[in-house]
């Protein structure tokens, strides 16, 4: 069975961990090719494709500065996979009230305890 295509969407996207990467450098403001391709240790040629990736499912924008081209993170191309995250929002939530009743109920356990080994 062939593969999806990377830059179908943005959840393909960011199945990459280096374009992940990329827009959590870009969450700092525009930056050129070659200050991201150092700060990720791969290629130019490299960190200019995961760029296309990521600039044709509408994640980053492109702008020409001089000689140099600018990246910029353009977040509302995550709105699809927010949206699909918040469906889990309940369940995490619902778990986290859960773990924080039990941790009470831990710390109340060993306070009973420290108190009823005081009395004796």
């Amino acid at each position: 069975m062939a593969r999806a295509a990377t830059t179908s969407d943005a959840f393909n996207a960011i199945a990459e961990p280096q374009r992940r990467e990329i827009l959590v450098l870009l969450q700092g403001g525009e930056r050129p090719v070659t200050e991201l391709a150092r700060d990720l240790g791969m290629s130019q040629p490299q960190a200019s494709k995961h760029l296309r990736v990521l600039r044709e499912v509408g994640l980053v924008q492109v702008r020409g500065a001089g000689k140099q081209r600018l990246y910029d993170l353009d977040a509302r191309g995550l709105r699809p996979v927010h949206e699909w995250l918040g469906g889990f929002e309940r369940f995490w939530s619902g778990s986290f009230d859960r773990l924080d009743e039990y941790v009470q109920d831990l710390k109340q356990a060993r306070r009973k305890e420290s108190s009823d080994g005081n009395d004796q």
